[in-house]
Parts: C-alpha cells; sequence; structure tokens
C-alpha cells in the first residue's frame, strides 16, 4: 500500500470514529434534552416558568470548584443566562412582540421535583433567585448535571388575547431539544404543548380561523407526504380517465377516513401495541387489494363502496400522524379535525388534476388499452406486496388482543357507527343524485 492510500486509510478510519463519537454523543443528549415550563394568564400579566436543563446552555460557563459549580459566586453567570432566555424565548400578545419586565433565575439539583406544579415551580424560584451567598450549605450541583430555573413576567393588555411563543434556545439541536410547556388561562382547562426550536411562533389558544387555516396547511402536506396514501390514490384512478368519475370516489375514501380520525382523535380507536402495526399492514394490503382490483377488472360503479371500507382503515393511518399536532388546536379540536380532513380532500384534487392527465397520456401512447392498466396496476401491486410482507412481520411480533367484553364491546360500538356511516352515505348519495336529476329535469323543460 502506498504512502498516499494509508493516508487515506487513516483519515477514513479517524472520521469514522470520530462520527462515531459525536452520534452516540447526540443520541444520549437527545434523551435528555427537554425543556419543562408553564404559561399563566392573569388579568394584566403572563408569567412564563421554564427549566432549561445546564448542558443545554453552553453559552454561558458557571463558576466551579472542582467538578462543582461555585453557588456562591454564580450570580453574574446566573444573569447572563437569564438574559440568554429573555433572547431566545419569544412571547407576543394579539402578534406584537412582548419584552418582559421582570425575570428571576437559580440553579437547581437534577433531583429537584418542584416543577410537577406551577405554585411550587413558582415557589421554587422565589425561595433563593439569585442564590449567591445564600445557597443552602451543602448544596452541590455538579456542572452540567443541573437545572437552570426562570421566572419571566409580561406586562399584557387583556387575558383574552391571542399569545403565541417560539424558542430558539440551541436551535442546532433541532427536534432534539423539545419544550414541554403547559398553557394556563384563566377560567379554562390547562392544555400541554411540545414545542421544539423548529416550531416556529406557536399560537397558544388560537381562534377558530387560526384552527383551521394550520389543520388545512398540515392536511395537505400530510397527503402529499404520505407515499402509501398516494400510492393507493393511484390505484383508484388508473382505470378512469376523466376528473368527474374519480371525484365521487375520492369523496368517499374522505369521507370514511373522516369517520375513523375523529373517533380516533376522541380516544374511540382500539388501544394496545398491536393496533398501529396492525393498520399499516391494513394500509399495504389495500393497495395490493386495488391493484389486483385492476388487473381482473372489476365493477367500477361499485368502488366507492371498496374505498369507503378501505378509508376507513387510512383514516386510523392518518390519526397517528395527526395525534401530535392535536396540541395545537386549542378549544377547537372538531373544527381542526374537520379542517385538517379539508386539507387532504384538497392536496388529494391537486394530486389527481396533475395524475390524470399524465395517465391519459401515457395509456394512449406507450401502454395504449387494457395492457395499459395491468401493467401500471402490477407496478403498484409488487411495491404494496412488498410493504404488505414487511409491515406484516412487525405485527406478527405483537400478541393479539384478547377479546374480553370491553374488546367486545367497542367493536360492537365501530361495527355500528361504520353501518350507519354507510346508511347515511348511500342515501345522501341517491338524494343528491335525484336532486341533480330533477335540475337537470327543469332546465331541459324550460
Amino acid at each position: 500500500m502506498t504512502k498516499r492510500s494509508q493516508r487515506f486509510v487513516f483519515i477514513v478510519i479517524l472520521g469514522c470514529l470520530l462520527f462515531a463519537r459525536d452520534s452516540a454523543r447526540s443520541h444520549e443528549f437527545a434523551l435528555e434534552s427537554v425543556i419543562n415550563g408553564f404559561v399563566k394568564v392573569e388579568p394584566r400579566e403572563l408569567h412564563l416558568i421554564v427549566r432549561v436543563p445546564l448542558h443545554v446552555i453552553t453559552s454561558v460557563r458557571f463558576p466551579l470548584r472542582g467538578r462543582e459549580i461555585d453557588l456562591a459566586n454564580a450570580e453574574p453567570a446566573i444573569q447572563r443566562a437569564l438574559a440568554l432566555l429573555k433572547r431566545d424565548l419569544s412571547v407576543w400578545e394579539d402578534g406584537r412582540s412582548l419584552d418582559p419586565v421582570s425575570g428571576i433565575g437559580r440553579l437547581s439539583l437534577p433531583s429537584d421535583p418542584s416543577f410537577q406544579r406551577y405554585q411550587e415551580a413558582v415557589r421554587h424560584i422565589a425561595e433563593r433567585a439569585g442564590q449567591g451567598a445564600e445557597a443552602s450549605p451543602g448544596q452541590s450541583i455538579y456542572s452540567e448535571q443541573g437545572y437552570f430555573d426562570a421566572h419571566l413576567t409580561y406586562a399584557t393588555t387583556s387575558p383574552d388575547a391571542s399569545f403565541a411563543i417560539e424558542t430558539r434556545i440551541a436551535p442546532e439541536l433541532k427536534d432534539y431539544l423539545k419544550f414541554a410547556l403547559r398553557y394556563i388561562p384563566i377560567g379554562e382547562k390547562s392544555r400541554a404543548m411540545v414545542i421544539t426550536s423548529r416550531s416556529g411562533r406557536v399560537v397558544l389558544n388560537p381562534g377558530w380561523y387560526q384552527a383551521a387555516a394550520s389543520f388545512v396547511t398540515m392536511g395537505v402536506e400530510h397527503i402529499l407526504s404520505g407515499i402509501d396514501h398516494l400510492l393507493f390514490l393511484l390505484c383508484l384512478v388508473i382505470p378512469f380517465r376523466r376528473m368527474r368519475e374519480v371525484v365521487p370516489i375520492v369523496t368517499a375514501f374522505t369521507v370514511a377516513h373522516s369517520f375513523t380520525l375523529i373517533g380516533s382523535a376522541y380516544n374511540l380507536a382500539p388501544s394496545g401495541p398491536w393496533f398501529p402495526p396492525f393498520v399499516e399492514a391494513a394500509i399495504a394490503a389495500s393497495i395490493v387489494y386495488m391493484a389486483l382490483e385492476n388487473i381482473v377488472g372489476a365493477n367500477l360503479r361499485r368502488r366507492w363502496l371498496i374505498t369507503g371500507l378501505f378509508g376507513l382503515i387510512h383514516g386510523f393511518g392518518f390519526s397517528y400522524g395527526l395525534k401530535q399536532n392535536l396540541q395545537f388546536a386549542g378549544n377547537h379540536l372538531l373544527v381542526s379535525l374537520l379542517s385538517f380532513n379539508v386539507g387532504i380532500e384538497l392536496g388529494q384534487l391537486a394530486v389527481l388534476a396533475v395524475t390524470l392527465p399524465l395517465l391519459a397520456l401515457l395509456f394512449r401512447r406507450a401502454l395504449a388499452g387494457r395492457v395499459g392498466v395491468v401493467i401500471a396496476s402490477a407496478i403498484v401491486a409488487h411495491t404494496g406486496w412488498h410493504w404488505m410482507i414487511e409491515r406484516g412481520e412487525v405485527l406478527w411480533k405483537y400478541p393479539l388482543p384478547k377479546l374480553d367484553g370491553a374488546a367486545v364491546a367497542a367493536i360492537g360500538r365501530w361495527v355500528a357507527g361504520i353501518g350507519f356511516a354507510l346508511l347515511a352515505f348511500h342515501f345522501g348519495s341517491k338524494w343528491l343524485v335525484a336532486a341533480v336529476n330533477r335540475k337537470l329535469a327543469r332546465r331541459r323543460a324550460s
């Protein structure tokens, strides 16, 4: 081996070791990096209480005595950490940025339990804010192993205003650093939220229109990023050539997945670790089934019914992606859910507006006739089959649920609800078709 080759191999090995070391460190860091906090609204004030792990505040150097923080001389560093939080935690009232009118901070042991409740956290911070020489005798906080606690107060104009918050603490950690906060408004139940520096400005008490706009956007983004849902959508439209033939089928899919999505949001979905992998495997199976149906040639007039049945399964899949975002709905859960479904429908129609002309062009030029439908469906079936096998192997690792009384009752409720939804959709579609026919008949008569 030449010297140049030896040098290259050495650099590669060294880089791998450094990468492995940094990866292990970042993994460990991610497990510990959670900021806890409260946002409490008062008639003329807003209180922000935060607890930040010391290893997150890397730009502030606390004085040390050996491995321990020198609490008697820590006041200047505490003030620098407080200034850092004032800069990197932003609060808005009705779109107007607020500056804290006061702020106090202190260092705490990693075993301190004060942040379990708001009042305890406030009392804890006020007891020895600015610790300095008044620190408890014998109290030892090791470097980067404790917490920095702070209480920031903001002057506000109304408790009914729209409040928002944004964290920019250690943005280089991205989603690895989570800010778990509890919003406590006046006269309402508190709400828990988890945000990161990538969340941007988060409205704590959104109006219905804000929640609706936000969840419509989420719905569009979710369907555009869901490869398995898009592949199922492709299976639906492969045999068709015109938008008016496809819209009723896609709408049936939307109505069906709305039913299970809303039920899941209200905690009516089956519980247990087995259910999410079951849903994922069933979604893959729905792709395979629809592709095979295209190949053998099914009754396309009844496709809306099969689509609706599979839409129920896809609704559970949508709920897992939506669940972590329901914290941003505020008091408008139902509005947010319906808006999310509107976003999914808009995203689906946008995909169809692009896909149908491309399929028409493909089947007219390269794959004319039924051969094109068979080949395209076979490719989709091949992909769905591999997904189904992989997800089925994951599902096989979980024990199936026991059919006790509660499980049977839950199944009965879902069967009754699905049956009611299908009947409502059936008679509703008949009524709509009859109404359209009557209107057309009146136009011809006139």
